[in-house]
């Protein structure tokens, strides 16, 4: 029980007590008028008294423990009053009608917008924000999706047509003037061969060999055995040699015709990549069978792994609330309040259907809250509430009698000094 409660149990119980001992201390002093008043007075504030007293003990209990009728009303009727007090509740006090009333001139986008905005800059608050980000980064396990990425990346790469990707790769060569670059390599590394004293040699032996192989008659058989007894391997080698370093160089040249024409033929065999039908054929059968053997799950979680590092790295860094997460909240809130109709308006509909759904919960709540309560507990629950002004009826009734009790007597000293 409260102090509150205490003190004014205390108070009433006083105030009785007054009225009892006066009325008995004026009992022998009868025959003066003002002890008459003051006996009057006495006598009906005790009968006043001892009657509230009776009333607001009958609400919780018997009194004096007598099985009166008509008395202990709560714990009576404790069923009765439960259902009455969640009636209330349920239909008048927090009525459907009355809750989405209210939530409709609830500016909730408005309210969203301030508290996150001082929030954000609460240092605290700042700090657990960041925390909080890190937790949940940190608790993605990247070994999951290692399969849902791979399948994912398997299967791009599956229905990539490879024409389209030679394309590609033929566009970007012409565009680095592969061609001219690769022509320069060849010609380059064949003037360095060339210019090889061993390859002389071969080219002779060579040229000689061919010389030997060659069938002719009359004339040109003649013309083959004069230059074979002319030329030697070593003088047959050099004239080979310097002919071809004389065609590398020629085709060192910028716009000479034999270069050019070469060019012509490198670009058109590269823009011919994606319509060489066997090259494109080879292409997908090699794509088919190198994602048939590619196993990347080792790779995609260490890349994932690396990642959510790097993410966690740049969440941690002082920063980042100031510089991304601040002009992220300000294009957020601007996009808010552009629609915050819009928005409150669905915030509602939804506070509504919910309240629809559940507002049967609110009676259920509070009937298995009264029930979990025994019939003790709940009483001197209410009598904590309201046992306080209770109390003062006891008081106010003792007050009350013993002023009707003087004006009483005192009516009746009249009629009898008037008789």
């Amino acid at each position: 029980m409260s102090p509150k409660t205490k003190e004014s149990k205390k108070i009433a119980r006083y105030s009785l007590m007054i009225m009892g001992v006066g009325y008995i201390a004026t009992i022998p002093f009868d025959g003066s008028l003002w002890i008459d008043l003051l006996h009057g007075g006495f006598e009906a504030g005790l009968v006043g008294g001892l009657a509230d007293w009776f009333a607001v003990t009958a609400l919780f209990r018997h009194p004096l423990g007598l099985p009166i009728p008509h008395t202990a009303l709560l714990p009576k009727n404790r069923k009765r009053m439960s259902n009455a007090l969640v009636s209330i509740l349920k239909n008048d006090w927090l009525s459907k009608e009355s809750i989405q009333e209210k939530v409709k001139h609830i500016p909730f986008t408005k309210k969203l917008i301030a508290v996150i905005e001082k929030q954000l800059q609460n240092d605290p608050f700042r700090k657990a924000l960041i925390k909080l980000l890190k937790k949940m980064i940190g608790y993605i396990e990247v070994e999951k999706l290692t399969p849902s990425i791979k399948k994912h990346i398997i299967e791009t790469l599956s229905n990539m047509e490879m024409g389209n990707v030679l394309q590609v790769i033929s566009s970007q060569l012409l565009k680095e003037e592969i061609d001219k670059k690769a022509l320069d390599h060849m010609l380059k590394k064949a003037d360095h061969w060339l210019r090889q004293k061993q390859t002389s040699q071969r080219l002779g032996t060579v040229s000689m060999n061919v010389i030997n192989k060659i069938e002719a008659d009359g004339m040109l058989q003649f013309a083959l055995k004069s230059i074979q007894s002319l030329l030697s391997e070593e003088k047959l080698g050099q004239i080979v040699q310097n002919l071809l370093l004389s065609v590398v160089k020629s085709l060192q040249n910028e716009g000479e015709p034999n270069r050019e024409a070469l060019l012509l033929y490198f670009r058109k065999e590269i823009q011919g990549l994606n319509d060489n039908r066997e090259l494109v054929e080879g292409a997908e059968k090699w794509k088919s069978q190198f994602l048939a053997k590619w196993q990347p799950d080792q790779t995609i979680t260490k890349s994932l792994r690396q990642i959510q590092q790097k993410v966690l790295d740049f969440v941690d860094n002082e920063d980042f609330i100031d510089i991304f997460l601040i002009p992220l909240k300000n294009r957020l809130l601007s996009i808010i309040q552009e629609n915050n109709k819009d928005i409150d308006h669905w915030i509602q509909n939804q506070i509504t259907v919910f309240i629809e759904n559940n507002h049967s919960q609110i009676g259920n709540l509070v009937q298995e809250n009264l029930d979990k309560l025994d019939t003790e507990t709940l009483i001197d629950m209410m009598e904590n509430h309201i046992g306080k002004d209770l109390q003062w009826i006891r008081v106010n009734g003792a007050v009350c009698g013993f002023i009707i009790g003087i004006f009483l007597t005192g009516v009746q000293a009249l009629f009898s000094l008037v008789s």
